[in-house]
């Protein structure tokens, strides 16, 4: 890079989140960041998502025919005429000083392949007590790991066009679990930062059954990669969280043995203490943040979420054993749209 303040291309891939969208462009454009241009890629939303970004004077790029965020973030990628790329969720709005960050991190160290950024405590749209969950819970284990980590998170994930065009595009076969895919290909080649410095708030789900199905499916989708990878990549993916997630599962699977006398009861209580001990930290968190009324709420999704966590691991590892096509699910297809060379013209 040069001395000069390399030009930032903010890049939001967006399908209908025009609930979102404005406070999402109103943070991108307000930041104390230049030079910097702001592309929205639509992904053929049916809402009024392209006219929320025109009355604000952005411009709009789409990708022909809907394909899934994989394949929105390329075309992004392929539009962008700046040296550092900037990725960032329409159902995110950054701080003002969070791009100005990112660059200055990535200019810093030549091994920093790419800065991902975090999310505020306080969610962008205030719905309902399960995005107030999703929101703290995501907030903790996002600051717990800040610093180098072993994955991506892509709702603020800036990079130099240079190692995007060296790593390649995201896999434009997957809909949902193209953050982890590309996270194995980033990581082999460059160190990966996260930082509250880069800090955005999102717009969390926020009803129990969209919550509970992205948990399930997000996890069984992750399977093929975990086992190719063999490990866990860190952040919410650990072993003790793991354990934590199992010992849920199986508490809840213990309780009709109730039935067979009183002493049975023990069993699934010893399970669910063990699975609620495994995340004590988290829960002295947000008694600290919220008091014991919440925490008690809080503790309850949680330990849902880790039993609903262990079947979706369940189901993808049945899934992998009797689908060879589930196995290839992160074997690389051919990109659906092409990627600017370093130093194209957009």
């Amino acid at each position: 890079m040069t001395g000069t303040q390399p030009l930032v291309s903010v890049v939001i891939p967006n399908y209908n989140y025009g609930r979102a969208l404005e406070l999402c462009l109103r943070g991108a454009l307000d930041q104390t960041y230049q030079p910097m241009e702001i592309i929205l890629v639509d992904d053929c939303s049916t809402d009024d998502s392209v006219a929320v970004a025109e009355a604000l004077g952005v411009r709009v790029v789409s990708t022909g025919v809907n394909s899934g965020v994989a394949v929105t973030r390329n075309t992004g990628a392929a539009h962008a005429g700046g040296e550092i790329i900037v990725f960032v969720d329409s159902d995110v709005a950054m701080e003002p000083d969070a791009v100005a960050n990112a660059v200055a991190m990535l200019r810093a160290d030549a091994r920093i392949g790419a800065v991902c950024g975090t999310y505020d405590a306080e969610p962008l749209i205030r719905d309902s007590l399960i995005e107030e969950y999703r929101c703290l819970h995501q907030y903790y284990w996002l600051a717990e790991h800040e610093g180098r980590i072993g994955t991506v998170h892509t709702a603020i994930l800036a990079m130099p066009a240079e190692v995007f065009a060296e790593i390649g595009p995201f896999n434009p076969r997957l809909r949902h679990t193209e953050d982890g895919d590309y996270a194995a290909r980033l990581c082999r080649r460059y160190e990966v930062h996260s930082s509250s410095r880069v800090r955005g708030r999102h717009d969390h789900d926020d009803t129990w059954r969209v919550v509970l199905r992205k948990v399930f499916h997000r996890t069984r989708l992750h399977i093929p990669l975990y086992v190719r990878r063999r490990d866990l990549p860190g952040g919410i993916a650990t072993g003790p969280r793991a354990g934590a997630s199992i010992a849920a599962l199986l508490a809840l699977l213990a309780v009709p043995l109730v039935l067979l006398g009183p002493l049975w009861l023990l069993l699934p209580a010893a399970l669910a203490a063990g699975s609620l001990l495994a995340d004590r930290d988290l829960y002295v968190f947000v008694l600290r943040r919220r008091g014991a009324g919440f925490t008690a709420y809080f503790c309850l999704v949680h330990f849902l979420v880790n039993a609903v966590i262990a079947l979706g691991a369940g189901a993808g590892v049945l899934q992998w054993l009797v689908s060879g096509r589930f196995r290839r699910l992160y074997d690389r297809g051919e990109p659906v749209v092409a990627v600017r060379p370093t130093g194209a013209a957009a």
